[in-house]
């Protein structure tokens, strides 16, 4: 099919140095197998030795891949699906490895045949690592370093690319996707994967050791409240109060620190969301996976060569607003159009979510402040606090905490203004009561005492206030008289 495959110049029968079988090292077009073989693909730990692939070994590779180049017809290959393009690939490797007289193991040509598959129709060393439902991050700091982050800890890996330009050369296959581009005169890219995992380039001169990829994984199936639960961030009370914050339409601002699961919480919040409602979702790169059906993915667009064309954040938000939405979602506000989602979220949108950075509910309203003066307005602080208090009814806080671990800390109400002050009402906190002996953090969710939130009202509009009430009485701890901790407002 791909045409014929010449038998001359075959060299002399070379033997390949074994190797180990968990993630190994990567070499010029070639990675490490998929789920394939038996051994376990667990990536070792730092202290743990980490063995290499021979450079005999990645001599191998570079000829079979080079004589697999000059031999497939790429036009043909393109037609056929993954699985029909893998198995054609699979076949010609064989026959060149039989032509060159390599004199290999089964397991070693079966990972040599996973390699190449790999690298002709994936992202090539980082495919076992995206196959890998338990990796949250991955961060590649030039060809020969990869890191990646397991249950809240970073670790090193084997994995190595074969240099800085097959490196650059997956970088560009992946922001090409989404029509990205990222090269000399525009070293800085956001992008996202199929699966809506978050990838960010950034390439040299900027990068001085070669490029540098990180990619914030999602897993393949979406987390709901539930897994949170049983993920221990949240209790089952707090969960009910979520779920009923999300179903009475509240606007909900998610406060978070980098990698606190901001993201991740606004996916399971949305779980909430009638199935009869339109969604509109704003992002710099589309990552939320909402599963209502009328829902409509906006993303931005960065400019081009000559500087023209780009379409911003606040661009968009202005826009869905003449797109009848019923809810907007942004993925995260960072500049000026904090400003346009505390308009809408004022002005009948109720049930708008988003996400910003910051450490605590209170710093959240600080940082909404300097992100609409960063807009240009020119309004009296008072009166931006007033917007925020009208606009904003739940601040979630969650914070990742020192052992890795993922924690929801606050639901906080935003009650309303005491002189020029921002009055909030804390529902549920999360307190750290101590640590076990390896090193986990031992806490505990309760709530403050409030009987009756400022959103009362919505859940008796819903016919909620039966459950908030019972969630919210679950939640208190008791003192050592029997008497409920509360707390005073924030």
């Amino acid at each position: 099919m791909f045409g014929r495959r010449s038998t001359e110049g075959a060299p002399q029968p070379r033997r390949i140095a074994p190797q180990n079988q968990a993630v190994a090292n990567t070499g010029a077009a070639a990675q490490p197998r998929a789920a394939e073989a038996p051994a376990p693909r667990t990536i070792p730990e730092v202290s743990e030795p980490q063995r290499r692939h021979s450079e005999e070994y990645y001599d191998v590779k570079t000829t079979v891949f080079n004589a697999l180049i000059d031999t497939i017809d790429l036009t043909q290959l393109a037609k056929l699906d993954a699985a029909a393009a893998r198995e054609e690939i699979r076949d010609i490797v064989s026959e060149i490895i039989q032509v060159k007289n390599v004199v290999m193991s089964i397991a070693e040509q079966e990972e040599l045949l996973e390699d190449i598959c790999n690298d002709v129709l994936g992202y090539g060393p980082l495919e076992p690592l995206l196959a890998r439902d338990d990796i949250a991050d991955i961060m590649v700091n030039g060809a020969a370093t990869t890191f990646i982050e397991v249950g809240g800890k970073v670790q090193k890996t084997a994995v190595r690319f074969a240099d800085n330009q097959q490196l650059m050369n997956i970088c560009q296959r992946i922001v090409s996707q989404v029509g990205r581009r990222v090269d000399e005169s525009s070293p800085i890219c956001d992008a996202r994967l199929p699966d809506g995992s978050r990838v960010n380039v950034i390439a040299p001169p900027l990068a001085i050791d070669g490029p540098a990829l990180t990619i914030r994984k999602f897993k393949k199936d979406r987390l709901r409240l539930d897994n949170l639960v049983k993920f221990g961030s949240i209790t089952p009370a707090g969960k009910t109060i979520l779920e009923i914050i999300g179903r009475v339409r509240c606007n909900v601002l998610i406060s978070g620190g980098t990698g606190s699961g901001k993201t991740t919480l606004l996916n399971c919040m949305t779980g909430c969301v009638d199935h009869d409602e339109r969604i509109i979702t704003c992002e710099d790169s589309a990552e939320l996976q909402l599963q209502q059906p009328h829902v409509v993915r906006l993303e931005t667009r960065p400019p081009n060569l000559e500087g023209e064309g780009e379409i911003t954040m606040r661009d968009l938000v202005k826009n869905c607003l003449r797109m009848r939405p019923e809810r907007i979602i942004v993925g995260e506000v960072r500049g000026p159009e904090a400003f346009d989602l505390l308009q809408a979220m004022n002005t009948g949108h109720d049930g708008s979510m988003g996400t910003l950075h910051a450490n605590s509910p209170r710093e959240a309203i600080s940082r909404l402040e300097s992100m609409i003066m960063m807009g240009g307005y020119a309004l009296p602080v008072k009166t931006i606090r007033e917007m925020i208090c009208g606009s904003i009814d739940v601040i979630v806080q969650a914070s990742r905490l020192r052992d890795g671990s993922r924690k929801i800390t606050h639901i906080t109400e935003v009650l309303g203004m005491e002189e020029e002050t921002v009055t909030l009402q804390n529902l549920l906190v999360y307190e750290v009561t101590g640590e076990d002996a390896n090193g986990k953090l031992i806490g505990r969710h309760r709530s403050t005492g409030i009987a009756r939130p400022r959103f009362w009202d919505r859940a008796e509009y819903y016919k909620e206030e039966g459950r908030l009430a019972a969630a919210l009485a679950s939640a208190e701890v008791l003192d050592s008289n029997g008497n409920p901790l509360g707390e005073s407002h924030g």
